[in-house]
Parts: C-alpha cells; sequence; structure tokens
C-alpha cells in the first residue's frame, strides 16, 4: 500500500502504523496481546472481537465515548466536520454558552479521536472515519439496545419493509411530490427532516399536541406505544413520518426529525472537559503530615493487637470460608472498633500476608511466619508495608456485611470480597489528591464526578444501594485512606505523595521523624496499675502484656495488675524475682509495696496444687487444702474423690479443673507426666508459611517495554511472512507459490536444491514448516548453511538463528524482487 493511499480495512490501517503507535495499541489493550498476533491481519481481527472492544470502551472517559458514540449514528464512513457538527450542534441555537461549550469541543475533539485511534476503535483518514463495527454494533440503536444518544434508527431504517402505497401517503401528507421509487421516496423524506427550513415549516402546522409528544421523545428513549386508535396528535405525526411504525403497538421518532430537534446534537450535554475536583478544605500541610503520622501510628498499633488477639491460635473458619459474624463482633470489641472497621483491619492483615488458614483439619486464622518478620521491621517500614499491600489488593472489605448476587452474606475474610476495580480506583483517588496544592482536602461529590467521567462505562450499574460500584469504591478509599494515615484530616500526606512517587524508601523517611520513638520504660501507680505515655519497646511491651490487663488506651495506656494477670506471667515461666527485677528495670516510679506484695502472695500460692492428667488428678502436700476443696459445693460438679493423703482424682479433664480451680480461688500449675511444671507461653502458634492473597485483576497486566517491544518485532515479522511477495515457479517445476494465507507447496528434491542455492547466494527465501505438534505455520528465512538433514537459518519471523529439519518443510518459494508481483 503506497503512502497516499487511504486504507480499506482496519488491517492496512494497522499496518501503516510505525512501531510506536502499535506498540501504544498493545499497551492500552493488553488482552491483544495473548496470546501474541501471528501478523497484523490477526491483530485487526482480535481488536474487532466484542469482548476486546466492550473492555476497550469501558476505559474510555466521557467525552472520548461521546464521541464514539457520535460515531455511531452517523454515516459510515463519516468527515470530521460531520463527526463536529454532530457534538457542537448547527448552531442556529447557539447563546452565549453554547459558543463556550462548541469552543470546547472543537479544542477537545482531536485529542479524543487521537484516543480512539489509537485504541484501534477508529480508522481511516478525516475524511473517511470509520467506528469499528463491533463498536458501532454496541453503541447503535435498536429496540432491545437503544444508543446511549437516545437517538432511533434513521429513515431508511424505520422504513425497511413499508409498503409503497404506505410511503406515497407520508409524501402526500408532508406535501412531498409523489414517486413510485421506494428508495427516491425514502430519500426524499429523510431529506425534508434533514432540511431546517422544510422541517420549521412542517412543525409550525403541527398541533400543540403533537409538539409535545416529540418533547417526550426527542431525547429518548424514541420508542413509544400507541393504540389502534391514536389521539389526533399521535395520528398527525404518524401520517407525516415523524413517528415510525416499528411494530402494530410501537413507533419510534426518527433519527434525522430527532436530530433537527436538537438543533443537530447527538447528545444532550456533551462533556468535553473533565470537572474539576473542588476543595473543601485547605489546612496546614504539616498539620496533616502530623495527623496522617499520628493516624498511621495508630493503624500499627491495631494490626499489632489484631496479631496478639489471634497469637495462640484465632477463631475457626466457617465452612464455606471466611468469618464468623460473631467473631467479626469479638474482634471489634477486643481491639475498640466497629465491624465494619474491624473487618477492614483483619482484610489488611490478611491482604498483606501477617494472617492466613492454619490448613489444620479444625482450621483456623492465626498469624504467618512473615509477622513476626513485619514486626521486627521499624515502624516506617511497617506501614510502608500496609500501605502498599492496601494499595494493590483487590479485596474489599466494605461488602463485608452485604449480600451476593444469589443473596447469600458476604463474610470478612471470604471467598466473594475480591473486586478487580479496587486498586485503580484508590490509586486514581489518590491521584487526584496529588493534584491539588498540599493540605487541600477534596470535595467528595465533586471526586465522584470527576471519576464518573473518567470511566462512564465500568462500574458504572447502579447497586442496591443505588450507587455505582466505583462511586462506592471512592467511598470506602477516602474513609480507608484516613484509617491508615493515607490521609490526614482529610488531605493527602507529604509520606503517601512520596510513596506514590518516589517509592517506599522515600515515603519510609519522610514519615520516621513524624512517628513517636518508643519508650523503655513505664510508670508505675499505688492502685496497682502503670501507665505507659507512650508506645513501648517491643519486649517491654510484649512482657507487659503478659504480667497486666490493659486498662484504657489512647494517648497513654494504662494497664492493670491482677492475681489473674501474675499467674498468667508465672504460669509462661516467669519467676517471683524475675517479675520484681523487670518491674525495678522499666518503671520511673518506685514499685508500690501493694504490687511487690501481689506478686509474692500469688507466687507463694502457685503451684501448690498440682493438677496433671489421670483422667485427671489434684495433687498437694498439703493436706488440709485437699480437704478445703473437697469440702467446697463449687468442686461438686468436678466429681473429686480422694486416691491418697495428697492426691484427688477427678472425672474432669486437666484443663477444665485447671480452670474450675482458679475459679474457686486457688493458683493450681499443670504438671507433665514426668511430674514437671508445664509452662505456657504465648505466640507459640503460627501457620506454616504463606503468601499473601494475590490479587485478581480484571485483564492481562499492562506489558512491559521489553515484552511490547518482541511482540511488535513477532507481528511485524509474521506480517512480512504472510504478506511478502513470492516468485512464480519457473518452467519445469510442479511446487506451487500458494495463494496467500497458504503454505507452499514444493518436492523434497526442489526444497533442497532452493535452500542450498540460497545459502550460498545469502538470499531469502519463504517457506512453509509443520512443527513436531502438527502446528503449520509461514516463515521467511536466510539460509546459513544446509547439512545433515537440517537446515540453519536467519529466521526473520523469530528474529533469531535457528535449524530446521528439511523433512518438516512442506515447500520453499523465492521471494520476488521489489518491483515484481
Amino acid at each position: 500500500m503506497g503512502t497516499t493511499t487511504p486504507p480499506r480495512t482496519l488491517a492496512e490501517a494497522l499496518r501503516a502504523r510505525g512501531d510506536e503507535s502499535l506498540a501504544g495499541l498493545l499497551r492500552a489493550r493488553p488482552d491483544l496481546l495473548n496470546p501474541v498476533p501471528n501478523d497484523i491481519t490477526q491483530l485487526a481481527t482480535r481488536a474487532g472481537t466484542r469482548a476486546s472492544v466492550v473492555r476497550a470502551l469501558e476505559h474510555l472517559d466521557r467525552f472520548a465515548l461521546q464521541t464514539a458514540e457520535a460515531l455511531a449514528v452517523a454515516p459510515d464512513p463519516a468527515p470530521y466536520d460531520t463527526l463536529l457538527s454532530l457534538l457542537t450542534g448547527d448552531g442556529l441555537d447557539d447563546g452565549e454558552q453554547r459558543d463556550d461549550v462548541g469552543a470546547a469541543i472543537t479544542a477537545a475533539l482531536p485529542g479524543a479521536l487521537a484516543t480512539l485511534r489509537e485504541q484501534a476503535l477508529v480508522w481511516g483518514e478525516d475524511d473517511r472515519l470509520r467506528l469499528v463495527r463491533t463498536a458501532r454494533e454496541l453503541l447503535a440503536p435498536s429496540p432491545q439496545h437503544p444508543s446511549p444518544t437516545g437517538l432511533g434508527p434513521t429513515v431508511a431504517e424505520a422504513t425497511a419493509g413499508m409498503s409503497p402505497g404506505r410511503l406515497q401517503e407520508i409524501l402526500a401528507a408532508t406535501g412531498l411530490p409523489a414517486t413510485h421509487d421506494p428508495v427516491s421516496a425514502v430519500a426524499a423524506l429523510s431529506a425534508l427532516f434533514t432540511d431546517r427550513t422544510g422541517m420549521a415549516e412542517l412543525l409550525d402546522t403541527a398541533p400543540v399536541e403533537a409538539l409535545s409528544v416529540l418533547d417526550r421523545l426527542v431525547w429518548g428513549p424514541p420508542y413509544g406505544e400507541v393504540t389502534p386508535n391514536p389521539t389526533p396528535p399521535v395520528k398527525w405525526l404518524r401520517d407525516r413520518g415523524l413517528l415510525l411504525p416499528v411494530s402494530t403497538r410501537t413507533v419510534v421518532l426518527p433519527r434525522e426529525a430527532a436530530l433537527h430537534l436538537r438543533a443537530g446534537r447527538a447528545h444532550r450535554v456533551p462533556e468535553p472537559v473533565p470537572p474539576a475536583v473542588a476543595a473543601a478544605a485547605e489546612r496546614d500541610p504539616q498539620a496533616v503530615d502530623r495527623a496522617a503520622a499520628g493516624q498511621a501510628f495508630m493503624a500499627l498499633s491495631t494490626i499489632e493487637e489484631l496479631l496478639k488477639l489471634w497469637d495462640g491460635g484465632g477463631p475457626t473458619i466457617l465452612r464455606a470460608g471466611g468469618l464468623s459474624v460473631r467473631e467479626l463482633k469479638r474482634a471489634a470489641a477486643a481491639l475498640d472498633v466497629t465491624e465494619p472497621v474491624a473487618a477492614f483491619w483483619i482484610e489488611l492483615a490478611y491482604g498483606a500476608g501477617l494472617l492466613a488458614s492454619d490448613g489444620e483439619t479444625d482450621e483456623r486464622y492465626a498469624p504467618t511466619p512473615a509477622s513476626d518478620e513485619w514486626l521486627d521491621l521499624s515502624a516506617e517500614d511497617r506501614w510502608t508495608h500496609l500501605a502498599t499491600a492496601w494499595l494493590a489488593a483487590t479485596r474489599t472489605p466494605g461488602l463485608v456485611g452485604g449480600q451476593d448476587a444469589k443473596g447469600r452474606a458476604l463474610s470478612a475474610l471470604g471467598p466473594e470480597l475480591d473486586r478487580s476495580a479496587a486498586p485503580d480506583v484508590r490509586r486514581r483517588v489518590l491521584a487526584l489528591f496529588a493534584e491539588l496544592p498540599p493540605g487541600t482536602a477534596p470535595e467528595a461529590e465533586t471526586l465522584l464526578r470527576r471519576l464518573r467521567w473518567e470511566r462512564p462505562l465500568r462500574g458504572s450499574a447502579p447497586t442496591a444501594e443505588g450507587t455505582d460500584l466505583r462511586s462506592r469504591l471512592a467511598l470506602w478509599t477516602l474513609n480507608e485512606a484516613e484509617l491508615l494515615g493515607i490521609t490526614g484530616r482529610g488531605a493527602l500526606a507529604a509520606h503517601t505523595r512520596a510513596l506514590l512517587d518516589e517509592g517506599e524508601d522515600r515515603a519510609a523517611a519522610l514519615l520516621s521523624p513524624l512517628l513517636p520513638e518508643p519508650l523503655d520504660h513505664v510508670l508505675l501507680q499505688a492502685d496497682l496499675t502503670a501507665v505507659a505515655p507512650g508506645p513501648l519497646e517491643r519486649p517491654l511491651a510484649d512482657m507487659l502484656s503478659v504480667l497486666a490487663d490493659v486498662e484504657s488506651k489512647g494517648g497513654a495506656t494504662v494497664y492493670r495488675f491482677t492475681p489473674g494477670s501474675v499467674r498468667r506471667a508465672l504460669d509462661a515461666g516467669q519467676a517471683a524475682s524475675d517479675l520484681h527485677a523487670f518491674l525495678a528495670a522499666h518503671s520511673r516510679t518506685p514499685v508500690p509495696q501493694p504490687l511487690s506484695y501481689l506478686i509474692d502472695d500469688v507466687a507463694r500460692r502457685h503451684g501448690h496444687l498440682r493438677i496433671g492428667a489421670a483422667s485427671a488428678y489434684v495433687r498437694c502436700d498439703d493436706e488440709a487444702a485437699l480437704n478445703e476443696i473437697l469440702a467446697d459445693r463449687r468442686s461438686t460438679g468436678l466429681r473429686l474423690r480422694r486416691l491418697a493423703p495428697t492426691v484427688l482424682a477427678a472425672q474432669a479433664d486437666p484443663g477444665s479443673l485447671l480452670e474450675a480451680l482458679r475459679d474457686m480461688g486457688y493458683a493450681p500449675a499443670a504438671e507433665s507426666a514426668e511430674g514437671d511444671v508445664l509452662i505456657t507461653r504465648a505466640g507459640a502458634r503460627r501457620t506454616p508459611p504463606r503468601t499473601p492473597p494475590a490479587p485478581v485483576p480484571e485483564g492481562p497486566p499492562p506489558p512491559d517495554d521489553t515484552l511490547l517491544g518482541a511482540a511488535v518485532r513477532a507481528i511485524r515479522a509474521g506480517d512480512t511472512a504472510a504478506t511478502v511477495a513470492r516468485k512464480e515457479p519457473t518452467e519445469g517445476t510442479t511446487g506451487s507459490a500458494a495463494p496467500s494465507g497458504t503454505l507452499p507447496r514444493t518436492t523434497p528434491a526442489e526444497t533442497l536444491a532452493t535452500v542450498q542455492a540460497a545459502a550460498m547466494t545469502g538470499s531469502t527465501v519463504w517457506i512453509g514448516y509443520v512443527n513436531a505438534d502438527g502446528a503449520a505455520s509461514q516463515r521467511v528465512i536466510a539460509p546459513v548453511r544446509v547439512e545433515g538433514g537440517f537446515v540453519t537459518a536467519y529466521d526473520h519471523t523469530a528474529d533469531e538463528v535457528r535449524t530446521y529439519p528439511l523433512h518438516r518443510i512442506t515447500g520453499v518459494a523465492e521471494l520476488a524482487e521489489e518491483g515484481e508481483g
């Protein structure tokens, strides 16, 4: 095809593109790469398939989509001026505001058209613009699928199959000259409806009620129902072809008449310019960063508390997967948050690979080995790990508590929470935040309006809540970003800007100075409490969480020492002397005497009773203590009996016996079969190594530059092999230069002679080749060596040197010299 010849097909238009343009198409529509097309023709065919076109349309912004919709109702092909007129109108009803919109459309249309061309949805020169057939079918009007523009079929389409007599009646009613040629009659009626003056004169004679009917249909839907005996206004419109029959009870306003009533516009409200995101408030950027850092620290504390909560083995997994409502409520109460917020933290820990199922028969959730590695990181690195996992996750905790398409409840950590659009929405929301000056909080409604303009088709179906999915994802993003410390006081934090633009290391460096330094001390008080005036170093916090119970949280955490908490520390293997030394080393105040007495008193009684397995027994050197237990009415359910002066047997299991005696005020200790005290240590349960859940993308990921370059070279080479000119076989040979798209056929002797000659002269030949799997292909090769039944050649199709068995070559043909063929 010469450079000045207009393309006749999409394949020819793609073939005329440069490599950079082809790479841009494959980058915008990565589904076309799976697998890599053999040549340009196959690429064009794949680009016109329904699934691929639907996916491409869903990624268009509103004005690019409006441009495609206008082309769908325009003549095929359509000149650029016709397309522009459909978007701006014919100018006869323009006021000052319409003039401004028309100028904006005129300025934006070349960019929208370039987008459609890049994505191979539109091809052809400006004087012959063509929308790919599949897109036209999707966007063009029909009774089953009305056009997004609200326009109906053309006069020619609506009158197809109408009797010539009926056409003559319509011409007579409109005052047009009669003609017995149906084609001429349709053309005359179409010309009338597109003539501004003629239509104005016709409508001046219409009854007022008839004009009201047209007003209801003009912006769509253009279809209406009629009775067998229509009202006079409807009959007036039907007699003049302004309403054409679709069925016995349905009429339609033809497209040409609707465009006249719309002043030539395909859309009521063209939107060539994206709506601006308005600022809701402007705040001090440093205050925003401090607020976000404080929230980031709270996020880390909450995740750590969740891991500690499930440290010894978390809740069981439902049969259908996920967390039960009761367990979610229990976690929410423990974390002191609402259930939706608890679902967010649980899903975040799961998405970051810190929680998983243990895979046991009685399957439970528990921390993973990766959670221990995460806890060893610095605070800023822990936050960047969580933020990065949140940005990429397709799991959507905002859905928890709702229902799926079958009416089943959606549970936290359940299998139905993936939404492929979530990462794109999160990043786009944060990008819109980043476009505002530092410290500026956007107005939520304008942000949602901008998102709808950018992706009007993608996820735009209303839900049961009355809001489209992308809008719901955006609203959840705003809430989750504030919880996680991505934003502060509604504005984007500086460390988040760095995370999006420069990576995790820079974000951690900016966040680090804003996070509180962990403390190595607490303040012990006489009322058996300890006050932590800030975050504690991990060894101190871990030990204190065993030795005391958290009473309140906030800027300072208050811990309370109780007999039960001290016994818990002793059960973990600590001695009374260890506890005294620990408190003395980490308290900025003297250890209160009541606390020392409490530790000594519990330690003195700890282990006085020993619980083992008989099915269970109680052993104590003090016979009086055992007599006291036997006399206590609360021990009746344990069914105790004396085996020896210092041993009682029970019908309960050791764990139940241990808890029952503790409830009675004793401090028993469990012992092993050898008589040693069993030490129970917290945090021993971990899942096997687990990888974080992989995001569920909507389609194939965007290809990198290396893959794009290789794909373009392969497509070009395949196209060369498919379209290259071949010489006709010389006289006396039996070979055949096969038609385009089929394999050449030559005898083995002719194949050997031709490739040997090509190797000697360094020329290029075209071969047909069948591989070991029986797949046939055409290839353009430059033979280098022919020996031992193999030909070694540079394969232009694969862009590499390959060796081919001669017996698998179906035939060979020389390439025509330039100017031949």
